[in-house]
Order: C-alpha cells, then structure tokens, then sequence
C-alpha cells in the first residue's frame, strides 16, 4: 500500500482554522488534499437534500450510524493509497473520530501523522459567527463541540496528534509555525 510518502491528517474543533492550514500545506509543500467533509456533501446530493448544515448533519450522522465510525476513512482508502502510489504526499481536512485515526493507522502505521489546531474558544466564537458559510452562534459552537467530544470521538485524535499548533496570532505567525512543522515532519 502506498509508497514511503506522508499522510497529514489536521484535526482540531470547528473553528480552529484547520481548513485554513490545509489549503497552506497542499499549496505551499504540494500535498493532494483529500476533504472527508466532501464524502457527507456527495452523499447529501445522493440523497436530493438542500445543503444545509442541518442535512449535513443527518447524513453524517446516519453514515456513521449505518457503516461506523470510521466511514469516512474508509471511503477514503482508495484516494489516499492511489494517491500515495502516484508519489505525492497526503493532507486529510477532516479526520474527526478515533476510530478513523485507527483504520488509517493500521493501514499505514508509518506514513499517517496527525496535526492538531487549537484556538481559544472565544476566538473560536468571533470566526464562526461571522463567516460566510455556515454561520454558527457561541450556542451552537458548545452544543457541536459537546456532539462530537461525546459521540464521535472526536478529542481522541486531538489528543493523539503529533504536531500541535496553537492558531491565535497573526496569519503570518501561523505560516511561520507550519514551516516549522513540515520541516520536521518532511526532513
């Protein structure tokens, strides 16, 4: 399976800027980028349901509950081992649960690493209720952190990660921190 090269999975509660660190890594190091969240919009369409943050969430909810946790890994395999047998380097926006973490691990226990972003909740709040799509107030930021901590095991791959990042200065900073990182990781 795959070849020698890097799998990054960026994991981090909402709002963290993890698909902004994401987009950063695939443009700046060359990654292919792989959006687990792009699986639940596809099944969504499948489904003839309007794309809302509601029907978002009854899809990946009744995904997980129909296939398991690790659904979204394992509709990923394919992309992720073709991927890596093209040559190319690997970032995942994305991995929520434990259980994906372990089903990548097994198959690629020396290519998978994880990099956790974490903001203040408070800045958390300030970038969720003013972006574009799916806007979310201070309430629903601490109702889908408690959802996911609690029924996805979604801090264990938090907890679990190789790199971690604190996102709460300067955009400048945050390139300055990741350069660090994928030295490290690539070197």
């Amino acid at each position: 399976m795959g070849s020698g090269n890097v799998i990054l999975a960026v994991v981090g509660l909402c709002g963290t800027g993890k698909s902004v660190v994401t987009r950063y890594i695939e443009k700046n190091y060359k990654f292919k980028s792989i959006y687990f969240g792009g699986f639940v919009l596809e099944e969504v369409k499948k489904r003839n349901l309007e794309i809302n943050s509601t029907n978002e969430k009854l899809v990946r909810e009744d995904l997980r509950k129909q296939y398991g946790l690790d659904v979204m890994a394992k509709k990923a395999f394919n992309t992720i081992d073709s991927y890596l047998s093209e040559g190319s380097d690997v970032i995942i926006d994305g991995l929520y649960s434990f259980s994906e973490y372990i089903y990548l691990k097994e198959k690629f226990p020396k290519q998978l690493f994880l990099l956790a972003i974490h903001s203040p909740k408070k800045l958390r709040y300030q970038r969720l209720g003013k972006r574009k799509i799916r806007p979310l107030t201070p309430e629903q930021v601490d109702e889908r952190d408690f959802f996911e901590i609690k029924n996805i095991e979604k801090a264990g791959p938090i907890a679990a990660a190789d790199y971690h990042i604190i996102n709460h200065r300067s955009i400048h900073r945050l390139h300055q921190t990741i350069h660090n990182i994928m030295r490290d990781l690539l070197d």
